[in-house]
């Protein structure tokens, strides 16, 4: 690799990365003669926002590696650890056997779904889960465990589902090693419990691993393999399932840049959302019309199409997302539509409503923090109000 200059070292790594230059300039709100003249030297490498963002797209864990200059990790800066990270973290680090009596299925059952409402409706939903993750993880895998038959296999469900709510927790912080180990455990559960509907909900959440490490291809078989063993005509909890694995291949061929088969897997999501009903939504995976709406303004962004993007983005009904997580990574990517549209009052403003929504969305969020610091440099009004939000989500001391 050529270390001379930034822009040969932003082309290896953009050509390692498999991203042509309208991809990398979509995903990180610029254009691809923007790209272009980085690579070439006729622009003068960006500040550190933009900077930080590139490196989290090309998924490089130093700065260095762009710049040539000190170290400085991009998870400081992209990544903020929750106060209750440790906790959790040693909860996934241990082994998982058993060291408690097992519980009911119903119980179980119940205690899950309850902690899946506490993700949705609260506003910090990761303070909101840290305090009963922990024990939750050691109370599924002991009945995981200790249960045979029938019992064994349905308790294995709920277990994958405790996996994936710790993914969604662990998610954009400082470990990100035990969110490929939650997506991997999520996996074997559901395969043990040898549960189509329970596979396909842990394919979606490992697809989203494989995406952030820029495995495409990977995500894409994972969904295709988990979609292929349910059945969308049998009841409409399998056609969830089937439209959300859709809905994530639609989402990694946009990331590549193939826009024909992004919206050939979307139109196939949305028609099953069309089947399901308007007023569906599923009750802890979210999948449903709004969400498929919400993801058509994330598509449209990665593919580099910012009037298409802002006009779903102006029209998507994030409200009718019950979930308040949702709705501020739905305004997080509308606010990320209107960068690449430079429409940054526009933004600044959907930023400031997804804090709104819920704080710890909007501070764990690598596309916010980096937005937001670098709308803090702009001059006036913009300048003014992402700096509020800066010092808000701890991004400005």
């Amino acid at each position: 690799m050529d270390q001379t200059t930034f822009g040969a070292r932003l082309r290896a790594h953009r050509e390692r990365a498999g991203k042509t230059r309208p991809v990398l300039g979509g995903l990180v709100g610029r254009s691809a003669e923007w790209v272009k003249a980085l690579e070439n030297g006729r622009l003068l490498p960006p500040r550190l926002p933009m900077l930080l963002r590139l490196a989290e797209v090309l998924g490089l864990a130093d700065l260095a590696d762009l710049t040539g200059d000190q170290t400085l990790p991009v998870a400081s800066v992209t990544r903020a650890g929750h106060p209750a990270l440790d906790n959790v973290a040693a909860a996934m680090q241990r082994s998982p056997l058993p060291v408690g009596p097992a519980t009911r299925v119903e119980v179980l059952r119940g205690l899950v779904g309850q902690a899946w409402e506490l993700w949705h409706r609260s506003t910090t939903e990761r303070t909101a889960v840290a305090g009963i993750l922990p024990g939750l993880l050691n109370e599924a895998q002991s009945s995981a465990r200790r249960l045979d038959g029938l019992a064994r296999r349905q308790a294995l469900v709920e277990l994958a589902r405790v996996y994936h709510l710790a993914q969604l927790y662990l998610a954009h912080q400082p470990y990100p090693e035990l969110v490929w180990l939650a997506a991997d455990r999520a996996m074997l559960a559901a395969q043990d419990a040898d549960d189509p509907a329970a596979i396909a909900a842990a394919g979606w959440y490992y697809a989203h691993v494989y995406r952030g490490a820029n495995q495409i291809d990977a995500a894409e078989q994972v969904l295709v393999d988990a979609a292929a063993l349910v059945d969308p005509a049998a009841d409409d909890e399998q056609l969830a399932r089937w439209g959300q694995a859709q809905l994530g291949i639609a989402l990694g061929h946009s990331k590549a840049g193939r826009a024909g088969q992004a919206w050939r897997a979307w139109d196939a999501a949305d028609e099953a959302t069309g089947r399901l009903g308007s007023g569906y939504t599923h009750p802890w995976l979210m999948f449903g019309p709004a969400a498929c709406a919400t993801y058509a303004v994330t598509i449209e962004t990665d593919l580099c199409r910012p009037g298409a993007a802002v006009r779903r983005a102006d029209t998507m009904d994030y409200r009718a997302l019950p979930s308040c997580t949702r709705r501020a990574a739905a305004l997080i990517e509308g606010a990320r539509a209107h960068v690449l549209h430079r429409g940054e009052v526009a933004a600044v403003h959907l930023l400031g409503r997804a804090l709104r929504e819920s704080v710890d969305t909007v501070r764990h969020h690598p596309y916010a923090r980096t937005a937001v610091l670098e709308l803090s440099s702009r001059p006036g009004m913009v300048g003014e109000d992402a700096r509020e939000l800066a010092l808000a989500i701890g991004v400005l001391g």
